[in-house]
């Protein structure tokens, strides 16, 4: 990307104010005028870069950081987050937890540039609905959390995500076991397991295992939001798309994340090697893998966040942009609890008292 692409700051055609991406138009829309205009996409088409995993892990090209345009960085001294938005925001609080304890963040080493993105599909109008109903959906929550969750502080915010594509051959051996029921010298029947040596082989393509780098989403909801269509609607990274939204800058680099892409992978083949062996169990599983074609990849994924305090406790539900899962936490009415048990109390008390007549 050039100098001049680098800084470019999308103006409105119109206006000349700086425009912004709108999730249900697909396109950047003024915010003041509301001129709608394409968002720059690169010209080598839409094809995402995958970067071959060793030779970053001992040097990434200078070419490779930063965001493309200009943008401001702020930390949390609260959560830890790092954000980063257009330069003429001024931010008041933190996107993530809501503190107003932000520092700004002069980065000595730029971070590296994600290659691609996936955009705001889902629009808060809905969003907002289907937060509103999770809410009526957890009878345990208490009554007032509609008052306490409100849903005028939703916004949405682009998460870090490192992506470990990896093609694996493993060899396994283990003792399979195969029950067999004998009847003893007393008339009762008796389990036993036979067991025998087994091995084979598994070839597998680890594509797209998503790995996050965010410190601002509380990391039990993560999970919850896959999967994101990250194989069929990533769209190579443009300042334009991001223009309007807060980016959260990973604290989780190459490095940790290529260390635990690697130790799901291995998870996942242990289980895969795991469920090749025949018989009705088996032991001392020991599994040989050997890695190749490990190539990984910097995006940015698309989350609508609502943060809220209840008591002295910050809660947090997140939507999938692209697809509106909802992942959520919510405070638990220890009333509503309670009423519960003493509920089941009686009901066992009842039912005791009448099987004792």
């Amino acid at each position: 990307m050039s100098e001049l692409t680098a800084l470019r700051k999308f103006p409105c055609p119109a206006c000349g104010a700086e425009a912004e991406w709108n999730p249900t138009k697909q396109m950047l829309v003024c915010p003041f005028c509301g001129t709608q205009s394409p968002a720059e996409i690169k010209s080598d088409g839409t094809l995402v870069e995958e970067n071959d995993l060793i030779a970053a892990l001992r040097a990434l090209p200078e070419d490779q950081r930063g965001w493309a345009a200009e943008k401001k960085t702020v930390r949390c001294q609260n959560c830890n987050a790092i954000s980063v938005f257009d330069e003429k925001r001024v931010a008041q609080r933190c996107d993530f937890c809501g503190s107003p304890s932000l520092i700004a963040v002069d980065d000595m080493k730029s971070p590296v540039r994600p290659a691609g993105l996936l955009a705001f599909t889902v629009a808060n109008t809905k969003v907002r609905e289907d937060i509103r109903q999770w809410y009526g959906s957890h009878w345990f929550a208490p009554n007032n959390l509609k008052d306490k969750a409100l849903t005028d502080t939703l916004h949405g915010v682009y998460l870090p995500y490192w992506t470990f594509d990896a093609h694996v051959a493993a060899d396994w051996t283990a003792e399979a076991g195969y029950r067999y029921t004998v009847r003893g010298s007393d008339g009762k029947s008796e389990t036993r397991i036979r067991w025998e040596h087994a091995s084979g082989a598994l070839e597998h393509f680890f594509d797209d295992l998503l790995i996050p780098a965010s410190q601002g989403v509380h990391q039990n909801l993560l999970a919850k939001l896959e999967p994101f269509p990250t194989t069929a609607e990533l769209k190579p990274y443009d300042p334009g798309y991001v223009s309007g939204w807060v980016v959260e800058q990973y604290q989780i680099d190459l490095v940790a994340a290529a260390q635990a892409s690697r130790a799901r992978m291995d998870g996942e083949v242990r289980s895969m090697c795991g469920s090749q062996v025949p018989g009705d169990t088996h032991r001392n599983l020991r599994v040989q893998a050997d890695y190749s074609a490990q190539t990984f990849k910097h995006i940015l994924l698309p989350v609508w966040l609502l943060t809220y305090n209840y008591g002295h406790k910050t809660y947090q539900v997140t939507v999938n942009g692209a697809t509106g899962k909802v992942a959520g936490e919510y405070p638990i009415s220890w009333v509503k609890v309670t009423l519960v048990v003493i509920a089941v109390l009686i009901v066992i008390i009842i039912f005791a008292a009448l099987q004792g007549k």
